[in-house]
């Protein structure tokens, strides 16, 4: 399986729209503030915010509600549009698509007003949902149902998507609303958190016994595979097949908002068990996406690459994730430059590792933030070194460079220049030896400044060759 499982995600969608101004006198009509209008902007609210999360994780996303016929609406499939995401949307005249406004001023928000309707969709457009289920459940990796109390998701309706999901022997994961969960019977799991599942099982969670029972009580409430409870900055709880609690702690290092941060951990959730993943790595990817979230401000998303990146930050990543192709470092660049990263590139065969490279490679990380190192591939070293050379393959070089902690990235080249690479990731800094005085530097023209730093005497690839020839 590639890494864009397809996902089909059923919930409450709205919009979240939010009016921005300044405030500076008091309303002569009543004691409330007065707010002049600056901006305003609308994103996607609710099962929008999980479809938000599930595309910047490179899912394969197919929605289905019921929204009303009205101006929201046309936003709010203007804003799916924008993603890219299969729609199957029902058009209720009896109903208003939900949208949540809020009123904010010096970065704090004075009023919010809601319009929406939230009595459960009628009879017909539930019929209709379940015949556009039936038709394509087989098309998808997992169902995601996102509840928010709206009216999509009435009883019957969650039923019946677990019954025809579990005969296709297809996950459904859950973000409940309410207290009564004996309406998800039969899901695979539900994401409370730890208030939501109290008050769903009359359990205080309190110590690691009266956890273990409130797990054990969704389970049964709900004929759980896998229940599960979210604990905010302790991580997230589940209870296994031998009903042993298995603790994931969370991995946030600076929490800005939490909003959102719900979403994100069924998206991720969702994400991870497409993909066949364990449930162990399942937990561990939704806490870091997670931890990406909450170090943002506002509803927020997290992309492979931002997740990747933190779990380095955490000495936690895989030394194949530094290694890229020119499509991954695009993005990676992309998503670098957002943040002010001053990027550096270097380029080289790197053949036989010496402590020559270590150190040129130190220095050169030393001029910026973020190291990008371009690695001749096998053929190109052969016709730039001769057929006797590499010593050591393209996967071994790459794969030894990646692990240096002053290696961000490498990518492999095939040409004989790095020119087209350099020209895709358009680098602040272009480094190169000291031999190259005097002489044109490829990619001169593109990076804004160019650095030779100097060799050690009588280290290279060459010599190392020459003294291992001498020992035979």
């Amino acid at each position: 399986m590639n890494n864009n499982p397809k996902v089909l995600v059923i919930g409450d969608l709205m919009i979240d729209h939010y009016l921005w101004g300044d405030t500076n006198r008091i309303s002569p009509e009543a004691p409330v503030q007065v707010v002049n209008i600056k901006n305003e902007s609308s994103l996607l609210g609710g099962a929008g915010n999980v479809v938000n999360n599930l595309v910047a994780l490179g899912s394969d996303v197919t929605v289905m509600s019921v929204i009303g016929d009205d101006e929201t609406a046309v936003e709010l499939q203007e804003l799916l549009d924008q993603l890219e995401v299969k729609q199957y949307l029902i058009l209720s005249e009896n109903r208003k698509t939900t949208k949540k406004s809020r009123i904010i001023s010096s970065n704090q928000q004075i009023v919010r007003y809601d319009n929406e309707t939230i009595e459960p969709i009628d009879n017909e457009s539930q019929k209709a949902l379940v015949v556009k289920i039936l038709e394509f459940i087989h098309t998808f990796d997992i169902v995601l149902l996102s509840d928010y109390g709206k009216g999509v998701l009435s009883e019957e309706l969650i039923s019946k998507i677990i019954f025809i999901a579990n005969g296709a022997k297809i996950k459904v994961l859950i973000d409940p609303k309410g207290s009564d969960y004996s309406k998800y019977i039969g899901a695979y799991t539900l994401t409370p958190n730890k208030k939501e599942a109290q008050e769903a099982t009359g359990i205080n969670i309190v110590d690691d016994k009266t956890l273990k029972e409130a797990l054990i009580s969704l389970r049964n409430i709900a004929s759980l595979e896998i229940p599960m409870i979210t604990l905010s900055e302790d991580g997230i709880a589940i209870l296994d097949e031998t009903n042993n609690v298995i603790i994931k702690p969370t991995v946030a290092r600076e929490v800005y908002d939490v909003t959102g941060a719900g979403d994100t951990v069924l998206a991720s959730l969702g994400y991870s068990l497409a993909l066949n993943k364990s449930i162990e790595d399942t937990l561990e990817f939704a806490n870091l996406a997670a931890g990406v979230v909450v170090g943002k401000i506002g509803s927020a998303t997290a992309t492979l690459e931002e997740i990747e990146e933190y779990k380095s930050s955490l000495h936690k990543s895989s030394i194949e994730s530094h290694i890229k192709t020119f499509d991954e470092i695009e993005k990676t660049v992309q998503r670098l430059k957002q943040k002010g990263s001053k990027i550096i590139f270097t380029n080289g065969c790197f053949d036989i590792l010496h402590k020559g490279h270590v150190s040129y490679l130190d220095v050169a990380k030393s001029f910026g933030d973020v190291l990008i190192l371009g690695l001749n591939s096998d053929e190109s070293v052969k016709r730039l070194k001769g057929e006797s050379r590499p010593i050591n393959n393209q996967d071994d070089r790459g794969y030894i460079l990646a692990a240096l902690e002053s290696v961000d990235y490498v990518v492999n080249f095939s040409e004989d220049t790095p020119y087209e690479l350099i020209k895709l990731i358009q680098p602040d800094i272009l480094v190169k030896g000291a031999d190259y005085e005097g002489k044109e530097v490829v990619g001169s023209d593109i990076a804004k400044e160019v650095k030779l730093v100097t060799f050690i005497d009588g280290k290279s690839t060459t010599k190392t060759i020459e003294q291992i020839n001498n020992l035979n």
